[in-house]
């Protein structure tokens, strides 16, 4: 068994408390497990402008047509169900 499988439990414990836990084969460095921050990551990839963070209010108002023809579409489904 390897290291890694009977101290897993260690190195999720010290990912989750923010610790980076390096992996090794051989003496070698080969992966990392870390803690996942993604609030933080959200919020940097906003400020560099990757992501949009979604508004608060819809971007595109309702139009009244739109509402229109919805209204007609369900009445139409609703007469076809009958």
């Amino acid at each position: 068994m390897s290291a890694l499988a009977t101290r897993l439990d260690d190195a999720v414990a010290a990912a989750r408390g923010g610790e980076d836990v390096i992996l090794t084969d051989g003496g070698l460095p080969i992966a990392k497990i870390g803690p996942v921050e993604s609030a933080s990551l959200l919020a940097r990839l906003a400020e560099e402008g990757v992501i949009a963070v979604p508004a608060d209010e819809r971007a595109v108002p309702r139009l009244p047509q739109a509402e229109a023809a919805k209204d007609a579409l369900s009445s139409l489904l609703g007469r076809l169900r009958r």
